[in-house]
This record gives structure tokens, sequence and C-alpha cells, in this order.
């Protein structure tokens, strides 16, 4: 588990934590997404949050889980697993229903990206169900290209995939709550 100092983002509301799948937190979340799902597509996806086993979403095995903390309590959160060795793939975004429209799954997005570079990989991919057109804006705001045609029925596609090339670690944006970096000095010339 990483602790919250080693995480990038933290102010006196909001806090990134990297959980396991069995965090107690965890689970109304979870549960939450699988009941809309289930609602959307007609059939029950609770399963569906469990295809994959939990331990892909740890660091020994390339993935991670991680939860956006709201005074302490869950608001959204999200995870990515090895797709491949540059690849990291998104799984599990959600936002509470109670705190939607307020760019937090934006937030979730950005920092997977941030933990997924920093971990090595160069590419993260994911698909999204074509019922779900808020994720489908979520990922073309957020810069990631569609592996689809865009005009199409999404109906007539099945899951939507997408993807984002990321840069080096060097690369990253700092924090919203980080000081600026230092200005590079010249060189004098003698």
């Amino acid at each position: 588990m990483t602790s919250f100092a080693q995480l990038p983002y933290r102010n006196t509301e909001f806090t990134f934590v990297d959980v396991p799948v069995s965090d107690p937190r965890v689970r109304p979340l979870l549960r939450e997404l699988g009941d809309e799902y289930s609602a959307r597509y007609g059939r029950d996806a609770h399963a569906e949050l469990s295809r994959y086993p939990d331990e892909e979403f740890t660091a020994p095995h390339g993935g991670v889980l991680l939860l956006l903390l709201e005074r302490g309590e869950p608001v959204a959160g999200g995870a990515f697993r090895r797709h491949d060795d540059a690849t990291a793939e998104l799984k599990r975004i959600w936002t509470h229903s109670a705190h939607r429209r307020r760019g937090l799954a934006r937030r979730v997005v950005a920092e997977l990206e941030r933990v997924a570079r920093a971990r090595g990989y160069r590419r993260v991919y994911l698909t999204t169900g074509p019922r779900q057109p808020e994720a489908r804006g979520l990922y073309l705001a957020a810069g990631y290209t569609p592996l689809f045609d865009t005009d199409a029925d999404p109906e007539t596609i099945g899951p939507l995939p997408f993807e984002k090339h990321l840069g080096t670690p060097q690369d990253l944006p700092s924090p919203p709550d980080a000081p600026p970096p230092p200005h590079p000095r010249k060189a004098s010339r003698p």
C-alpha cells in the first residue's frame, strides 16, 4: 500500500489512497457501479466487476486501485491492471452518485495516468460500454483516441475501445498543491 506522502495530490479536502480491492471502502462504490451497469444494460453486471482477480490491481502485478477521499470519505475511484509490458488498462472508473458533475472522475483518470507513467507504462487502454455516454465524453475530453468509428451507433460496436499514449515521468505536470519547479539557471560565460 502506498503511503499518503508518496501520492501527488493532497489538500485539505481531497486525498488519493492506494488500496486493495478488499478494502471495505471499495465495496459500496463497486456495488453502486454494478447496480448502475445492471440497470443500463438490463442484466446483472456485478460478476463482470469481479472478472479479474483482485491481485491484478496491486503493485506487484502491475496494477493499482485508487480511491479519491473527500474529507476522509470515498467519493470516486478507479483502477488499472497490466494489459501488456507497455500498456495499463483502466478499469472500474466511478464516481459516487451523490458527487457527480464535479470533475472527480477526471481527477481519478489523471492520477491513474500519472501512476501508470511513473511505473513505466507508455500507453493506457480502456473500453467503455455503448450505454455510457458520460464515460465516452470523459475519455474524449481527457485526450483519449477512440479506436472505433465515432459516427457509428455505439450499440452496433459493443465495448468502445480508447487509447492514450503517455509521455515520460519527466513530462508529468506538478500536482495542484505543489510549489513551482525552480527556474533553470543559464550557464554564465567566462
